[in-house]
């Protein structure tokens, strides 16, 4: 699987093909990224590619931030100098809000090279990571889709309610992932498989069939997808 890119979601819309058939997709401002760090197994156990998205102003970024991509002057560094132990390469760019890792092998990659949305030029498909929609406290029929209680015959202002939970003498407590009220969306979600319809070079932008997760303005990890294609069957 080659290499991801960070991105935000514009929104949704939708565009004809040649034939005059409507296709929904959502817009996604795809990169530009830099590549920050490099990971590999020797020395941290793993491969991976850290890449950083969208500027970050340098007043709100710490101290810590600015000296992941850039290099500052301190004690520490001009003792370790003075050592001979050898300077980690910086990415010489602005501090980033969003900074994801990808467990991509690190071989073709540079600290500093910066990754653009072309690199799906030649992609069909690719898989959608982000942070669902936050709905609050939400109640069994909203979040999991139950029916609900009966409308007659004794049921008193509890329509709306889960109904009992099946606990007794024994187990004598809830299984955990009972599926009952509570925190509804605001989780990390993927939505796979989803066909590559444009890729605008010019304006940083990918556009995609189907929707994302998350609301317009959040942040989405995109990579191309690890699904088998659907075989065709022979004539």
């Amino acid at each position: 699987m080659g290499i991801g890119i960070l991105g935000r979601k514009v929104g949704m819309t939708q565009i004809y093909d040649p034939a005059g058939n409507v296709i929904p997709v959502t817009v996604i401002q795809a990169g530009p990224c830099h590549v920050l760090q490099l990971k590999t197994a020797e020395h941290d156990g793993y491969g991976a590619v850290q890449l950083g998205y969208l500027d970050k102003p340098r007043r709100l970024a710490r101290r810590s931030e600015r000296g992941h991509v850039a290099k500052l002057d301190s004690k520490r560094q001009r003792s370790r100098g003075a050592a001979g132990v050898a300077a980690v390469a910086k990415a010489a760019c602005e501090p980033k809000r969003f900074v994801r890792e990808l467990r991509i092998s690190p071989e073709n990659y540079q600290v500093g090279q910066e990754i653009k949305v072309g690199v799906f030029a030649e992609v069909a498909a690719v898989d959608v990571t982000g942070t669902s929609i936050g709905r609050g406290y939400s109640g069994a029929m909203k979040r999991h889709n139950f029916r609900g209680q009966r409308a007659s015959h004794g049921v008193k202002k509890v329509h709306r309610h889960s109904g009992g939970q099946g606990s007794s003498a024994y187990p004598s407590r809830m299984f955990k992932g009972k599926r009952m009220a509570g925190q509804y969306g605001n989780a990390r979600s993927t939505v796979r498989n989803l066909r590559v319809v444009r890729v605008d070079e010019e304006n940083n932008l990918l556009l995609v069939r189907g929707a994302v997760p998350g609301p317009s303005g959040g942040y989405l990890i995109v990579r191309p997808t690890n699904k088998l294609p659907v075989p065709v069957a022979p004539e």
